[in-house]
């Protein structure tokens, strides 16, 4: 019983924290459209860059001090800064000001994943690993497929601030919930104190093969959250409504398929669906990157998804099997900043791109980087 109300309460945290992340966003096409506040793509390179800089900064003192605070009062605080700054963000009056608030919202959001997946992974050890992993994700994807699919209706209905309003709305709701299942029960972190640098080294050395993995995901993920809404919204002239359809649909996927990690797992092994994850993801972002129209557009898009979101369970769940217990805050807390350092690159360098060749050739870059990866680990797999 209590490993079930950590992993709901993991699942509730895990969909509002990463709905909450794609809801601002979400709105930049439309503030792009209009001009106002967010006046060039390279804008959003810099929203993106300096925000998950902010989430790879903080994370990194939250693992290392991670031993002084329990698990349970990290998410409290979690959702109340989540809340609190999706609503302060309405009060943007320039691309500055929206900056500073953006950052403040992305350090809120930063506490999830060093701790929420180092808390699922230490209550569900051995055989119950890949299936709670799966769900853990999955619902995380869930909160993202939500906001997607709300955002861009709600925007063009009541306009920019509306979203924001339901979203910390939301927050407040069920980050109580999640945060009342966890009330009476124990935190499970035993610490051994402050870890210093030989132990944070010792970890990365353990988890240094899966470092390119992450990396590619990092990148891939920031790059759709942050640059498709507008390919789809400037290239094929799509409303941010259905802009938001599409999207959604992409991460449904990104829902269903972790859900069934664990049963894949059983069938082909976790190492097969990572590398097939890693090469169809490099594929397909290519031939979206290159699609012609909406319909291969969206095709491919969804295609790209399916393999995407094995990714990140398949290798996460390498991370907890390489790693002790007692480490996994400090290991998982590594492996999210590197998906956030990579991504914040990607994404800074992704607004130049498509100011200079247009909005699709982030997409492009992606599949580059996925070559270099998915080639990575074949020389691995064969050499």
């Amino acid at each position: 019983m209590l490993k079930k109300r950590i992993l709901i309460s993991a699942s509730l945290f895990h969909a509002i924290n990463d709905g909450a992340s794609v809801t601002v966003p979400m709105l930049f096409p439309l503030l792009y459209n209009h001009q106002f506040l967010i006046t060039k793509y390279s804008h959003i390179g810099i929203l993106a860059n300096l925000g998950l800089f902010s989430t790879f900064t903080f994370q990194l003192i939250l693992a290392h001090y991670a031993y002084r605070f329990k698990y349970k009062y990290m998410l409290l605080l979690s959702i109340t800064g989540i809340s609190l700054l999706l609503w302060i963000v309405t009060f943007s009056s320039s691309f500055a000001s929206l900056l500073i608030f953006y950052i403040f919202l992305r350090i809120s959001l930063s506490i999830y994943h060093p701790m929420g997946i180092a808390s699922v992974s230490r209550n569900h050890p051995n055989k119950g690993l890949d299936f709670a992993m799966g769900i853990q994700s999955g619902s995380g994807n869930l909160g993202v497929f939500l906001a997607f699919i709300s955002v861009g209706y709600i925007s063009q209905a009541s306009g920019w601030k509306m979203p924001l309003y339901v979203w910390a709305l939301a927050a407040v709701i069920f980050g109580f919930i999640s945060f009342s299942l966890l009330i009476k029960t124990p935190d499970s972190y035993k610490g051994t104190g402050k870890p210093d640098i030989s132990l944070w080294l010792k970890t990365l050395k353990g988890i240094k093969n899966l470092i390119p993995g992450f990396i590619f995901g990092g990148a891939c993920w920031g790059t759709t959250v942050y640059y498709a809404p507008s390919l789809f919204n400037h290239k094929y002239h799509i409303t941010l409504g259905r802009t938001g359809i599409y999207l959604a649909a992409w991460i449904l996927l990104g829902t269903i398929m972790p859900y069934a990690f664990g049963y894949l797992c059983l069938k082909i092994g976790r190492a097969n669906i990572a590398l097939i994850s890693l090469g169809g993801s490099t594929l397909l972002v290519f031939l979206l990157g290159i699609a012609p129209s909406i319909t291969p557009a969206v095709i491919f898009l969804l295609v790209f998804g399916t393999f995407l979101f094995l990714l990140f369970p398949a290798f996460q769940s390498c991370v907890a099997k390489q790693v002790p217990a007692q480490n996994q805050i400090i290991a998982f807390s590594l492996v999210a900043n590197i998906q956030m350092l990579t991504g914040a690159v990607v994404i800074l360098i992704s607004g130049f791109i498509s100011d200079m060749f247009g909005i699709n050739y982030p997409f492009i870059f992606l599949s580059v980087l996925g070559v270099l990866v998915t080639s990575y680990y074949l020389v691995k797999l064969f050499i």
